[in-house]
């Protein structure tokens, strides 16, 4: 088999890359939903995504940092592909663990690692296909070639993958056949995932509008996604074949093989969809932006004339609907340090922090956690309850979360001045700044930031910006 290292591939991703100009196709987001199904069936990435991930509670959030990661990966400057590249491993090195059925699990794992990119190029060339764009041999050819290359770049080589394409599906349709299961993690994400995903940053102030779109797309969305995996691991995993879902996939990959050729190409850019969604992500077009604004302007005028019931008392909530909101990162019902760690990841990868303070900020974290588990693990189970937290929260000790506003207040204040200035500001939590927190006019200064995160993070104030973050 020929290896691949990172060295000798990384001008793969020139100009003239597939995979640089899929990463800012919207359409792409149909094979990556499609390709993390595929994923989650794997035994170990199943057992990891359960334990650790934030998928269910914050798919936005996720969807966002995976494209930030993407980008940065797929980036032409070398330094920046081989910094995103250190810092995934660094983040998939401390998600290991045992499940709750006793099996093992590391997302280091070479073979788990070469399936996630075996899984995102099949559905890559399934969308092609789909979408009325199937490939010839020769981009066929280029395409995975670039597939080994990124594997190569974040695993060091990619032997793990087989050479050539023609080889490739034979060993695509044997891990299929013989090593994929029916995980908790595929009926999470095709049933309940797209059931109860939250709105998206934009529309989280219209619940019911969100709920009765989401009653009619959430079915849809699986049934598309289900129709267009393979057969045989339809079978394999026990998916229904539901009449007429082939019909409404075919129908979905061919409106976005159509958009793509027909609408002007700022449109059907990820960064213009997201920007849609999410107003704290940049790059969004002219149409979009304006599209979006005026959403807004209508969704303001719609709320002076009938507020919301739950938007009444936002200044003040209970502990159990904070520890549900913010604490319970995985959604799992109790915290735990996963819940803790998926933080840590949130901000090290906003910020995008170098090793030395990353490793500062999980070890804040982890502080915080031994301090929690002390005071609030009655039981000693090794985590804590909703009941456990509501019971003691006015009480917590502060030293553990005041090591981690310590950290988190250096690591934004990138000058060194101890003063976080709007652009900083602005870094951190991708909203406006908001000079009446601050200590001083145009600025933030240490004590009152490590204030209001300590009283956020306690459960006793309600901050937007801090919402946007964690919540």
């Amino acid at each position: 088999m020929t290896q691949t290292t990172a060295d000798e591939s990384v001008d793969i991703f020139g100009p003239d890359s597939m995979l640089r100009r899929l990463v800012n196709d919207a359409r792409w987001g149909l094979a990556v939903v499609r390709a993390t199904v595929l994923e989650a069936a794997h035994p170990q990435i199943g057992t990891a995504l359960i334990e650790n991930s934030t998928f269910v509670t914050h798919p936005w959030r996720r969807l966002r940092n995976t494209l930030v990661s993407l980008q940065r990966i797929l980036d032409p400057d070398h330094h920046v592909r081989d910094r995103e590249a250190a810092r995934l491993n660094r983040l998939h090195a401390r998600i290991s663990g045992t499940g709750p059925q006793g099996r093992r699990y590391d997302a280091m794992d070479a073979e788990a690692r070469a399936w996630v990119v075996a899984t995102l190029f099949e559905s890559t060339v399934t969308m092609y296909r789909l979408s009325g764009d199937a490939l010839d041999g020769p981009a066929l050819d280029q395409l995975y070639a670039e597939f080994r290359a990124f594997l190569a770049l974040i695993e060091g080589d990619s032997d793990r993958l087989p050479a050539t394409v023609r080889e490739f599906w034979p060993y695509f349709d044997d891990t299929i056949d013989h090593h994929l299961e029916s995980t908790e993690a595929v009926r999470i994400i095709l049933y309940r995932l797209f059931a109860d995903v939250p709105a998206p940053p934009l529309l989280r102030s219209h619940p019911a509008v969100w709920a009765a779109g989401r009653a009619v797309a959430g079915p849809a969305a699986a049934a598309i996604t289900i129709a267009s995996l393979p057969e045989s691991f339809c079978r394999r995993v026990a998916l229904p074949d539901l009449p007429g879902s082939r019909a409404l996939m075919h129908g979905a990959y061919l409106t976005a093989g159509l958009a793509t050729r027909l609408l002007p190409a700022s449109w059907v850019n990820v960064n213009s969809f997201m920007s849609l969604l999410d107003p704290s992500h940049s790059g969004g077009s002219a149409p979009w932006e304006t599209i979006r604004r005026k959403a807004g302007q209508a969704a303001a005028m719609v709320r002076l004339i009938t507020p919301a019931p739950d938007e009444v008392n936002q200044a003040t909530r209970s502990a159990d609907r904070f520890f549900a909101e913010v604490l319970d990162q995985t959604g799992d019902g109790h915290l735990a340090w996963p819940d803790l760690a998926a933080m840590a990841r949130e901000l090290a990868t906003r910020l995008d922090l170098q090793e030395h303070d990353e490793e500062r900020l999980y070890n804040a974290y982890s502080v915080w956690w031994r301090e929690l588990q002390t005071n609030l693990d009655a039981d000693g189970d090794g985590r804590v309850t909703r009941q456990e937290y509501a019971a003691a929260a006015v009480s917590l000790p502060g030293s553990g979360l005041i090591k981690v506003a310590d950290v988190l207040f250096d690591v934004t204040d990138v000058d060194d001045d101890e003063t976080i200035d709007a652009q900083e500001y602005q870094k951190l939590f991708r909203t406006a700044f908001h000079r009446d927190l601050t200590g001083r006019a145009g600025s933030y200064s240490r004590a009152a930031f490590v204030r209001q995160f300590l009283s956020f993070m306690s459960g006793q104030q309600h901050s937007v910006a801090y919402d946007s973050l964690l919540s």
